[in-house]
């Protein structure tokens, strides 16, 4: 038996304002989210990268080219319920932070660890109020309480659908302070993903690159970098332009 697909039954797709924010209808049917709760998103930008989505459908609905859609729902239906557990979930990344973790040896990978990473963990101390230890190797180091607290405070302030957004940031790259260094502008987000990928990057050089490697940070890359651009249509900083 064929698997059943859903079909476009609408000619246009449009943005309308409602109270809360706004909303897209499909000609004159309001979009809602997959648990049947009402569309209602945070910025015009937001819902117009949402309507272009729809518009762009062709008989057949594919939901893997609707991006911005998926990550909506997901504010709306995941963390808006969840929001805690989410906040707790991210904030417990700095426990063990992918920057503060080095190697001992090649000498070269750790001077490049130190070098694209240290500025990151002073903006942090300096700027953040959170700064971190750094260890050599894998196993955690106790972390400062306070600066745990620091980042579990900063996540907690920001909405459901920059958080959302930050879920990727922080759980692609595994470190709460390359998250919160693309939020607050501190770095683009390709410099946050070459930051991300220093150990991936060097062992490429070192044994070769592997084509199915190759293809999964493709994917992972994509997907962050849609984070970012997601956080920015939520009205995250407008640095993010430039990523």
């Amino acid at each position: 038996m064929s698997e059943w697909k859903a079909r476009r039954f609408w000619t246009s797709a449009s943005v309308e304002t409602v109270e809360g924010g706004y909303t897209v209808h499909l000609d004159t049917r309001a979009v809602k989210t997959p648990l049947k709760a009402p569309l209602i998103l945070p910025t015009q930008t937001m819902a117009e990268a949402i309507a272009a989505e729809w518009m762009a459908q062709a008989e057949e609905i594919n939901p893997l080219t609707m991006p911005v859609t998926r990550s909506a729902n997901a504010a709306i239906d995941k963390v808006s319920a969840q929001k805690p557990e989410v906040v707790a979930m991210l904030a417990a990344y700095a426990e063990t932070d992918l920057l503060c973790h080095r190697a001992d040896h090649p000498q070269e990978l750790a001077t490049r660890q130190e070098a694209g990473w240290r500025p990151v963990l002073d903006w942090a101390a300096s700027e953040l109020n959170a700064p971190l230890i750094v260890t050599i190797g894998v196993l955690p180091v106790p972390q400062p309480q306070d600066s745990l607290d620091r980042v579990h405070q900063l996540l907690s302030q920001f909405d459901n659908f920059s958080l959302t957004a930050l879920h990727d940031l922080i759980s692609i790259s595994g470190s709460a302070l390359l998250g919160l260094a693309v939020a607050k502008g501190q770095f683009s987000p390709q410099e946050a993903w070459n930051l991300s990928r220093i150990d991936e990057n060097f062992q490429a050089e070192l044994w070769g690159e592997d084509e199915e490697a190759l293809d999964v940070a493709a994917k992972k890359k994509e997907a962050f970098l849609h984070a970012a651009h997601f956080y920015r249509l939520a009205g995250g900083h407008e640095a993010l332009g430039a990523g």
